[in-house]
């Protein structure tokens, strides 16, 4: 069954992105819910399935469907970190297809930099991996990146270039948390943490949360936002830990981009604006050779040839990402909202013309799930 351009977002929102003091991560949630549905022009009465994923509840579906006194047919708290939301789409998607439910409920909220500093999770150290005391879950990252500089070559300043991009993006977007210049020399000469990645080389430390609304696509216009249609997705899970990934420089979103590229009909020249959870600067490199935007091993001169920076050929992570715009741990629902948002056109100064097909893509755990998802305006039905 194919589940392109049956499913449809009618409602997006952010909420309490970058400080939200004196809040819950739920009040957070509850707020981009709220905002959510009056986007969509929905009563919360009509929700009848949920799907979320909070930082450290590991029951936070039935947390969410209680503090918001909803009665849902179905609840999903698929936990795959980052990339759960991506996934929660296309389980919406077959509840709509299947008639299961009508009106989906997508949401997650964070207060992580007000509450602690720091990243929250509730996973403990991989067994064979704690006795070397690697930085949770950064030292993985850094793995990764010191493998694809040894096999390819890939360059410091090449990294570096990746957050020089999503920080010119976030000079265009008024919400994002960080909008002071950065260069290059900026990020090589940042603090090491874990080598070769630096400070500038990780996401932020934020609060935040985001919600989104979806419906059949034969009454999505009947809201009062266009509505943004699901043509495509696919996941790839490889590992749990890093010492079991198969091979450091391929991850699975080889396998979910051509999943979610083959159900969409589309091929990567096709798309317009790509968002990528960016945790750290190596993911953007990775995941722009996976998904089939330039070869295996050609990551670092495709950023640094300013493609992926505003004026670029293909513009990547449109509102700063999780670099300079936004991490609440979490970012995985950030890029679907920033995608609704180019293909509603309605990003401002940071506006791609004519944006009607955008590529968002989730990564959880240490580059161990990846969920790929093809959004289309109505001209691409």
């Amino acid at each position: 069954m194919s589940l392109r351009g049956k499913a449809a977002i009618v409602g997006a929102a952010l909420a309490g992105c970058g400080e939200a003091h004196g809040k819950s991560a739920m009040e957070i949630t509850v707020e981009a819910v709220h905002d959510a549905l009056a986007d969509a022009g929905v009563s919360l009465c009509d929700v009848d399935a949920i799907a979320t994923c909070q930082p450290l509840d590991m029951l936070s579906g039935l947390t969410l469907a209680q503090e918001l006194g909803l009665n849902p047919r179905f609840t999903m708290n698929n936990r795959m970190g980052g990339s759960s939301f991506l996934s929660h789409t296309l389980w919406a998607a077959m509840l709509l297809e299947l008639r299961l439910a009508d009106t989906v409920l997508i949401a997650y909220g964070s207060n992580q930099r007000t509450a602690s500093g720091k990243l929250m999770t509730a996973l403990g150290p991989p067994t064979y991996e704690a006795p070397y005391r690697p930085i949770f879950p950064l030292s993985s990252y850094a793995l990764a990146a010191d493998r694809h500089m040894t096999q390819f070559g890939t360059t410091r300043e090449q990294l570096a270039d990746v957050a020089v991009a999503a920080r010119a993006w976030a000079q265009k977007n008024p919400e994002a948390f960080v909008r002071d210049p950065l260069t290059r020399e900026d990020v090589i000469a940042s603090r090491l943490v874990s080598d070769p990645l630096r400070v500038r080389d990780c996401c932020l430390v934020t609060d935040g949360g985001a919600a989104l609304v979806m419906r059949r696509a034969e009454t999505a216009k009947d809201h009062p936002r266009p509505p943004v249609y699901l043509l495509g997705g696919g996941e790839g899970t490889t590992h749990r830990d890093i010492s079991e990934m198969p091979d450091l420089t391929v991850t699975g979103a080889a396998q979910s981009g051509a999943a979610a590229m083959e159900m969409a009909g589309a091929r990567p020249s096709d798309i317009d604006v790509v968002e990528l959870y960016d945790a750290f600067t190596i993911n953007v490199i990775l995941f722009l050779e996976d998904l089939g935007f330039c070869r295996k091993g050609e990551g670092g001169p495709f950023v640094e040839s300013g493609g992926i920076a505003p004026g670029g050929h293909l513009p990547v992570n449109t509102n700063g990402g999780g670099l300079s715009c936004v991490h609440p741990g979490m970012y995985g629902i950030f890029t679907l909202v920033e995608a609704v948002r180019q293909l509603r056109g309605e990003a401002g100064d940071r506006q791609i013309d004519g944006a009607k097909l955008a590529l968002a893509h989730g990564n959880g755990g240490v580059l161990s799930s990846q969920v790929t998802n093809i959004l289309g305006t109505e001209a691409t039905l």
